[in-house]
Parts: C-alpha cells; sequence; structure tokens
C-alpha cells in the first residue's frame, strides 16, 4: 500500500480512480468548509474515513504538506503498452514522451506536472528502471502522476519501430546534436526522448531516433537536470502546436 499526502493528490486519485482506497485520514479539528467537495467524493465511494490526531498524523506522514489528509491506498494501476499501441492509432497528432535515466521521484513528479501541462498523452519508461514510490511520484507532481498514462516497457528496440510504423517520429534530446529544437517541426506526431543528467539517452535510443535536437545555451553549464530539460522542450512543443502557421 502506499500513503498519499494532500488534498490534490488524494482528489486526483478518487477521480481517476486507478487505485484501491482503503481508508482517509483527516485531522482532528479541521475546517472542511474548503474540502467539502473531496468529502463527499470519500463519502459516494463507501471510503472509510477515520480522524487522526496531528501529532498522530505527522508521524504516519513522511512530508510536511500533507495539510491534514492522507489516504492508504493501492499502487496506481499502469495501462500496458497494447493498450497504448491501440490509444495512439486513433489519436490525432499524438505527442509521447520517453524518459531514461530517471534518478529520483522528486525529479520525476515536477517531469509529469510540466509534462501534462503541455499536452503530453503518455510517458514511457523502462519498466527495470522503475523503482520509484508512487506517493512521492504523486505529491511532486502535484497529482498529475494519477493522471497522465505511465507505460512500463521492456524492450525499446521492439516497442519504439511500433509506434514509428503508426507515423510518430522520435526525437532525442542531446547536448551535441546538430538541429537545435526551434529548427524542426514538433507539430507531427511525435515521442520526446530525454535522458538523465548523468547518462543521457541511451544507444539503443539514439540508434532509433528519426532525429537528435537540442537546447540552444548562451552559457557553458554543461547539462541541466532531467526536469528543466524537458520543460523547455515540451514548452517548444506546445507552442509550435499553438501557433501551426510557422515554417521549418
Amino acid at each position: 500500500m502506499e500513503l498519499l499526502e494532500g488534498k490534490i493528490c488524494i482528489e486526483a486519485a478518487l477521480k481517476t480512480r486507478l487505485r484501491t482506497t482503503e481508508v482517509v485520514f483527516i485531522r482532528s479539528g479541521m475546517h472542511t468548509d474548503k474540502i467539502q467537495s473531496l468529502l463527499d467524493e470519500i463519502e459516494q465511494q463507501g471510503i472509510v474515513l477515520k480522524t487522526l490526531s496531528a501529532e498522530e498524523m505527522d508521524v504516519m506522514a513522511k512530508g510536511v504538506t500533507h495539510g491534514g489528509l492522507l489516504a492508504r491506498c493501492s499502487p496506481k494501476r499502469q495501462p500496458d503498452f497494447e493498450t497504448l499501441y491501440q490509444q495512439i492509432k486513433m489519436a490525432t497528432r499524438p505527442f509521447l514522451l520517453l524518459l531514461e535515466g530517471v534518478d529520483d521521484s522528486q525529479n520525476l513528479g515536477f517531469t509529469l506536472r510540466t509534462a501534462e501541462a503541455c499536452g503530453v498523452k503518455a510517458v514511457l519508461l523502462k519498466k527495470h528502471l522503475w523503482d520509484f514510490d508512487g506517493a512521492a511520484v504523486s505529491r511532486a507532481s502535484s497529482g498529475a502522476y494519477e493522471r497522465l498514462p505511465m507505460v512500463l516497457i521492456d524492450e525499446v528496440e521492439k516497442t519504439l519501430p511500433r509506434l514509428q510504423r503508426l507515423g510518430l517520429r522520435l526525437y532525442g534530446c542531446i547536448a551535441n546534436a546538430q538541429k537545435v529544437m526551434y529548427e524542426v517541426d514538433l507539430r507531427q506526431p511525435i515521442i520526446l526522448a530525454l535522458g538523465g543528467e548523468k547518462r543521457g539517452l541511451s544507444g539503443a535510443v539514439r540508434s532509433l531516433c528519426d532525429r537528435l535536437i537540442k537546447i540552444p545555451m548562451l552559457a557553458d553549464i554543461g547539462s541541466l537536470s532531467l526536469s528543466h530539460a524537458s520543460a523547455i522542450v515540451m514548452a517548444e512543443v506546445m507552442r509550435q502546436r499553438l501557433t501551426p502557421t510557422e515554417e521549418y
């Protein structure tokens, strides 16, 4: 079981219903006027609601931003690749995000929050690299983790070409690419691949890329964190899609 913290994450989990929620804890004496809609949802779904003292809640919680609300839930159910594949076949201009080398829950959560804001349909991660506390990712993402499909894939050499045959272009972001991201058309169906700050993109993914792109930098700072780099490139994808008259 996982322990979700805070109104935003708990509300997102209850709305998506991709977890089984065993019990929701509320701090004793908490004003309920701002969480009435959440309490109504808890009652509607027949979830047990228990009251804890502030001291009991602080001991149970991992963070200090729970705001008097905790929920004990099952891990989030994730769609498999075949489900995503069928959805992509029917989608118009899908935008997928492939992440490698993610090293901590907070970095991943920040990335997911931006991904949702920029219109990413689903996030692809290598199955053997998934070793995160879903509740910690949800907290860092402000609930985006609960809504955004996370698809764990076994072998990029098999799964990515299948998506490419559907018409998606695979763009890998690396520091020494020849093309700057502003010089390529990101309005078409794409998979945007980014690696962690330490290792970058794997050779297997690079070899499959239709094009490699880079973020222009005015200072020699080496590299950016995954959450910062992905935010810059995803924002450019969104900008281009909102201004479709540009030529590339």
